[in-house]
């Protein structure tokens, strides 16, 4: 099952008095963000009549929200987009569509786990993958990766020694 909604940062505060909120991205570039027209804050679709980004932070005007009370009542909502509204290139993923996902081993065919969490490191991600053992797989496309099927839910990996947290 494909997952509808990614989740892309938090309201952390207001942004002066006219009703501009503060978008934190958790995950992703602001200026990604910035290029969205509609976005979901606590679930609730919300036009966008303007934003920018001010250092790591995409300032959002939004219908409705007109002034610092207005704007601080969306504090600490989580804001999310529609997968379907944003076209990422082949091989590709967002986290919350790998998170959750079945990994199988390529040499065995044997399911090894799920992948708990995606990790971000400066230079790759790594999938934190929990079984009977735990793993940490670093997302390199044809090295560690083989494929990913979204439909299907599965992740399938080449292990190598020293990827289960308790080997050496």
């Amino acid at each position: 099952m494909r997952v509808e909604y990614i989740p892309v940062g938090q309201i952390v505060n207001a942004h002066g008095i006219k009703g501009e909120v503060k978008l934190n991205p958790i995950g992703f570039d602001p200026e990604f963000l910035a290029e969205f027209d509609v976005l979901y804050i606590g679930g609730k679709e919300m036009e966008v009549k303007h934003s920018r980004v001010h250092k790591s932070v995409v300032l959002l005007t939004l219908p409705g929200v007109e002034d610092m009370d207005a704007a601080l009542a969306l504090k600490g909502k989580e804001v999310t987009i529609r997968r379907d509204d944003v076209e990422l290139p082949e091989g590709y993923y967002f986290d919350a569509e790998i998170e959750g996902m079945r990994v199988i081993d390529c040499a065995t065919d044997a399911e090894i786990g799920t992948v708990k969490r995606v990790l971000t490191y400066p230079a790759h991600k790594i999938y934190q993958v929990v079984g009977e053992k735990e793993y940490l797989i670093p997302a390199v496309p044809e090295v560690f990766i083989e494929s990913v099927d979204v439909d299907e839910q599965v992740v399938r990996v080449h292990l190598m020694k020293g990827l289960a947290t308790d080997e050496n």
